[in-house]
């Protein structure tokens, strides 16, 4: 029995499928690289938006048409969001939900028998420490919590992931020290809101980031995305962290918009002000900070001047990275009561961000021609080359170089999206 395992979506998720690759292995079914070998087929689905669940949905249905003699098992956000959709496109495919992993072995093992099992519902079960499969050794994925404590209008996957679930610093840093001596050097804390971390346990984020980074090797720590509202009562601790030679320069600080209003109707929990006082305090605490934000475009609520003041809001914070997604309803979510604005109001707005996003960006990494920088490979380019990060986490494509290897380069050139180098 043979089993192709094919994870979509965020940095959490692909943990989830290391994870489920990582048990199987533990049960000695073999994993394979080709989905023509295998026997099972598990599809790790994400579901955060609109086009994903639709490449989701195609992906299932044409595996069920290309493939019918081989079995199929859905896992991922998709079954606790959507088991109607799922059961009616896939009625008989397996399940097994994103909480219930560690019984990946058998419902594979029933499912090759000719059986439909469906595993699912929350859980409290940990996800460190665990055995986990991985194609790349320099990069280590470790998720800190799982579930969140916001309540995001927008937001379905809260629904997957449940109430918050935080894991102890002492299993994390384990499970990190083992990864660097085995030869990572890039750890990435993972997790729905990493700023909500140790709320339910007492812990803090910034003693987790610290504790991390101080661990024996040569090494970076990536730390993931933050409400901003979990971030309010541990803002100089989080700096004080992330200033860590070991750390990169780097925080994902999603605003969503620049209307107060807005952020109010999206149940966000901050204001524009507390989001500028937490930007202002990393940027003037880590001169070579990179911020990546995001931004929903055409909330249902969301007028022209709410629109303007988010316009607004990106020309004075400018982000070096951008993330913009276009509103739409998701399965479960509060918001999808409402009704969404006209399309074309939609694609103007969105098509007026992308714009400013690019001039943002490119100026952002214009201001670094001709600098000198220190960086990490972390692997190689699909065009050819090498994908390097700076201490500020910003990819540099280079040559000559050995992957896992810190080098200096000589920035020469600079686009919206990264940066090309030569090594010193």
């Amino acid at each position: 029995m043979k089993v192709y395992i094919d994870s979509y979506g965020c940095t959490f998720n692909k943990a989830d499928g290391q994870i489920m690759a990582g048990v199987l292995n533990e049960n000695n079914i073999d994993l394979v690289d080709n989905i023509d070998d295998a026997d099972v087929i598990i599809v790790n689905t994400c579901y955060v938006k609109l086009p994903t669940e639709n490449k989701i949905v195609y992906k299932i249905q044409q595996l069920q048409e290309n493939y019918p003699e081989k079995k199929i098992i859905v896992g991922g956000c998709m079954v606790e969001i959507d088991p109607e959709k799922l059961d009616s496109i896939g009625p008989n495919c397996s399940w097994i939900g994103p909480h219930q992993l560690n019984k990946v072995a058998d419902v594979v093992e029933q499912t090759y028998c000719g059986e439909v099992i469906r595993e699912y519902g929350l859980s409290k079960e940990s996800k460190v420490g665990v055995p986990k499969i991985t194609d790349d050794s320099l990069i280590h994925i470790i998720q800190i919590c799982e579930g969140c404590l916001g309540a995001c209008t927008f937001c379905c996957t809260r629904f997957a992931r449940g109430p918050l679930n935080s894991y102890p610093i002492e299993d994390i840093k384990l499970e990190a020290k083992e990864a660097i001596e085995n030869g990572a050097r890039e750890i990435q804390l993972t997790a729905q809101d990493t700023a909500a971390f140790g709320r339910d346990t007492g812990e803090k984020l910034s003693d987790l980031i610290k504790e991390v980074a101080n661990l024996d090797g040569d090494f970076r720590v990536r730390v993931g995305m933050m409400h901003p509202k979990n971030i309010l009562n541990d803002v100089d601790e989080i700096i004080d962290a992330i200033k860590h030679p070991n750390v990169y320069n780097f925080i994902h600080l999603p605003i969503q918009s620049g209307s107060d209003k807005v952020l109010k109707e999206m149940r966000r929990g901050h204001t524009v002000d507390q989001y500028l006082e937490i930007v202002n305090k990393f940027k003037n605490e880590i001169p070579n900070l990179t911020l990546a934000t995001d931004i929903i475009v055409g909330y249902p609520t969301e007028s022209d001047d709410d629109f303007e003041k988010t316009v607004e809001l990106l020309n004075n914070v400018r982000p070096s990275l951008i993330h913009l997604s276009k509103y739409q309803h998701r399965k479960g979510a509060i918001s999808s009561s409402l009704e969404e604005i006209p399309h074309d109001v939609m694609k103007k707005r969105s098509k007026f961000l992308s714009e400013i996003k690019s001039e943002i960006t490119k100026a952002e990494n214009e201001e670094l021609l001709n600098s000198h920088q220190n960086v990490l490979v972390v692997e190689k380019g699909s065009k050819g080359g090498f994908i390097a990060k700076t201490d500020s986490y910003i990819p540099v494509i280079i040559d000559n170089v050995n992957l896992g290897d810190f080098v200096g380069v000589k920035i020469t050139h600079a686009t919206a999206t990264y940066l090309k180098g030569i090594v010193e």
